[in-house]
């Protein structure tokens, strides 16, 4: 009787310590789970901010293009005769230091007027 009650207290004791253990491990993992899902919340919010201030930038530089347009449109004309290369050229660089014209743009009116 005294060896059954041995036997089966270690036997209790050591599937208490399993239990915990296996507890212990779980624990772990769903906490792993719970890291791993939050490091995804936060990279998809970190993309929905940047997506929100590339678009916001795009808005306002649609938006100076627009003023910057009307200012295009005002300048004097150029003179007649051979200065009327010189301002058209002039006109152009002007319109590429206010970023209006890209360099690629700026290129190819340049061949245009040159020939």
């Amino acid at each position: 009787m005294a060896r059954t009650a041995v036997v089966a207290g270690t036997a209790q004791a050591v599937g208490g310590r399993v239990a915990r253990n296996q507890r212990t491990r779980w624990a772990g993992q769903e906490q792993q789970a719970q890291q791993e899902q939050y490091e995804a919340e936060q990279a998809a919010y970190q993309q929905q901010q940047s997506q929100a201030q590339m678009a916001a930038m795009q808005a306002e530089l649609a938006q100076l293009q627009q003023q910057q347009a009307p200012q295009v449109a005002a300048a004097p004309a150029a003179p007649a005769g051979g200065d009327d290369l010189m301002a058209k050229l002039a006109q152009l660089a002007q319109m590429k230091d206010a970023g209006i014209l890209s360099d690629a743009e700026f290129a190819a009116a340049k061949a245009k007027l040159l020939g």
